[in-house]
């Protein structure tokens, strides 16, 4: 095994007291907070030193790195949308560091490259994405990222002629917008990141080829930051979303004919409900939770002086919708029943007219659909086989591979089976085992696990090079389908949110301990690993049972729970989380914090954090103030690392070889300290 000649840097406790609601708490690396800083830049460096000390001396690091290479170096196909009979995706060869966007005329036809962003010679971290091609086929508007950020710049393609033309919108967050019916500009909502009035939410009207001083505003909805103004159409009208974070989202929802020159029609107004519009053709559609937690779609019929009348089309279920695509003369509608996906056909009449059949251990997601056309887009995988992309015809009932990731994994030596097990509370949870079949069979063996909990999002089978490469080296590999998420409808996400946020940690707790047990795995053969709001979910697994795990992998996470809503724009996740601000929400947060949870003298397990400058949405502040506490307090001989990054975000946009190196050292952690 690998190891560590020396202690971590050190990192100076300077405790900052907050008395919250008349409780003391104190932060003892509140100056890890500001980035710029002389002093954090030096903490991080030497940090990278140290970690890296590590990682570049892991056994058989070398083999680990050419396997990752021949998983991540092949031809990938996302983001897919067609216009009329063109096809616009992004495509990357083996070996290019980032992908490229195309274009293919008719689902057979050969693919055209339309933007390549090595062209712009800005260095390797810079990716490009297609987001809209006007209704006549002629511009495509595409954003331009650089490193993980979360914020771009966005670019308009002449498409004949593959000219990039003038009309640039700044390095921001675009949350909407629209190319006119005439062809000759443009409708947005745009928050640059350089505004003289940051917080002023308006829609623009931009003119092709002018300056955007000389931009008209269309809409106006406030000066706030916590306003948020977003954009819809079709080739008629505008709507506008105006969302209102407060103790509870309030939603407004307003509609204007693009060649009207008077005020929006208020369709929908404070409304404290849920409400996702799409306009199509000269209808209102739109899904909600209004009366329905497990949603419903509807129509809003505009009425005259009265209140507008919402008509059922996709009524309630006892499945929660997962997403849904409006194709010609159907609307396709996605759920997952229990752990499994399906999709139900309906006509806009709100009949159902038919399922698209799929295999039973597969996820599916629709990414696409057209309205002059039966032709619906999706995407497939499971938890051995890798992410296809499929168009699906209604009419036929036929499912045409349309491009696949030829990642060299032998599935056939693989399966899954699903357990259920018991959480403290008496809910049986069901859970997801991968591996060799050899494995599955029986007897102990190092454990991977990861779940969620958290936003409604349900864990179903899908594939991952993380979990694929670990099971080839006979780990088994666990999902629980714990609270938080919709497995079960709206009440398996209530089950877990805000004020019972610990349900999801005390679901994942217990898998690990059925796991342990059931003979399956032992502590110190039992690593989990997540990221985001499931970076969380490991932070506070590791600090309330850290005697249950060998190894954890926590990425990109939110870790202190008490003043993650202080910072950018992490406010807005108040309704999942509540916020230290409310006394009631306070001691719930206080209770299950990872930050505030670290206890001095504790032997913690081996632990690597990963973060960087770009990330947006969970600050990384989080993991530089973790990682040192940890450090700090740790008295085990298992190595705390900070991997960290100037140009690692929020946004899976790096390069081909910075994967290949970060995915790398995550599995040659693994690897050593599980011992496989």
């Amino acid at each position: 095994m690998s190891g560590l000649n020396s202690s971590p840097p050190f990192s100076a406790t300077e405790p900052v007291t907050d008395t919250l609601h008349g409780v003391a708490v104190s932060d003892p690396f509140r100056w890890l907070e500001d980035q710029d800083s002389a002093r954090t830049r030096s903490w991080i460096e030497e940090q990278t030193r140290y970690a890296r000390a590590y990682l570049d001396n892991i056994p058989e690091r070398q083999l680990i790195g050419k396997r990752i290479r021949e998983f991540l170096a092949v031809e990938t196909y996302d983001s897919l949308q067609k216009a009329g009979s063109r096809y616009f995706f992004r495509k990357r060869l083996p070996d290019q560091e980032q992908p490229c966007i195309y274009m293919r005329e008719g689902a057979e036809g050969e693919d055209q490259l339309l933007v390549d962003p090595a062209d712009r010679q800005t260095g390797k971290f810079t990716a490009v994405k297609p987001l809209r091609v006007s209704a006549d086929g002629r511009l495509l508007l595409y954003e331009v990222k650089e490193g993980g950020e979360r914020t771009g710049s966005f670019e308009c393609l002449h498409i004949h002629n593959r000219e990039t033309l003038r009309d640039v919108l700044p390095r921001g967050y675009l949350r909407g917008f629209a190319f006119a019916p005439d062809g000759k500009g443009f409708y947005y909502v745009h928050e640059p990141l350089t505004a003289n009035r940051p917080i002023y939410r308006a829609a623009y009207h931009h003119v092709l080829g002018t300056a955007f001083c000389e931009d008209r505003e269309i809409f106006y909805a406030g000066n706030d930051e916590k306003l948020r103004l977003c954009l819809t159409s079709d080739r008629t009208r505008l709507g506008f979303l105006v969302y209102r974070f407060l103790e509870r989202t309030r939603t407004d929802f307003y509609l204007k004919p693009f060649d009207s020159e008077g005020p929006p029609e208020v369709v929908v107004e404070d409304a404290d409900y849920s409400f996702g519009p799409r306009l199509i053709l000269d209808k209102i559609l739109a899904i909600t939770d209004r009366d329905a937690p497990n949603l419903r779609i509807v129509e809003v019929r505009l009425r005259k002086n009265t209140q507008p009348e919402w008509l059922d089309v996709v009524p309630e279920n006892v499945n929660r919708i997962s997403g849904w695509i409006v194709g010609e003369k159907r609307i396709f509608v996605s759920y997952i029943r229990h752990t499994a996906s399906q999709v139900a056909i309906f006509d806009f009449a709100g009949k159902k007219t038919g399922e698209m059949p799929i295999h039973i251990d597969e996820t599916v997601r629709l990414i696409g659909a057209s309205q002059e056309s039966d032709e619906l887009l999706i995407e497939a995988e499971s938890l051995t086989q890798p992410i296809g992309i499929f168009r699906y015809s209604a009419n036929s009932g036929k499912r045409t591979l349309w491009a696949k990731r030829s990642i060299p994994f032998d599935s056939d030596n693989y399966s899954h089976c699903q357990v259920w097990y018991t959480s403290r509370d008496g809910t049986r949870i069901p859970m997801f085992l991968m591996g060799r079949r050899e494995v599955l069979d029986s007897g102990v063996h190092p454990t991977i696990m990861t779940s969620y909990g958290g936003y409604g999002v349900s864990m179903t089978p899908q594939f991952s090079i993380f979990v694929a490469f670990l099971a080839e080296r006979g780990c088994l590999f666990a999902l629980p389908n714990i609270r938080g998420g919709s497995e079960f409808g709206a009440e398996w996400h209530m089950a877990a949110k805000r004020r019972n946020k610990q349900t999801a940690h005390t679901d994942f707790l217990c898998a690990a301990e059925w796991l342990i047990e059931t003979g399956r795995s032992t502590p110190e053969k039992f690593a989990i690993f997540g990221g985001s709001n499931s970076g969380l979910l490991v932070g506070a697994a590791m600090t309330q049972r850290p005697d249950l795990f060998r190894a954890v992998v926590c990425i990109v996470p939110i870790l202190d729970m008490l003043r993650y809503h202080l910072f950018d724009n992490a406010h807005i996740w108040r309704d999942e989380y509540g916020t230290a601000d409310d006394p009631g929400d306070f001691a719930v947060l206080a209770s299950y914090s990872p930050y505030h949870r670290v206890r001095q003298g504790t032997a913690y397990p081996a632990t690597m954090i990963v973060s960087g400058d770009a990330d947006k949405n969970c600050n990384p502040l989080h993991a530089r103030k973790m990682t040192a506490r940890l450090q700090a307090a740790n008295v085990s001989s298992h190595p705390i690392l900070l991997d960290y990054s100037k140009q690692r975000g929020h946004s899976p946009v790096l390069p081909l070889s910075e994967r290949i190196e970060a995915l790398t050292d995550r599995m040659g952690f693994l690897c050593d300290q599980l011992q496989v």
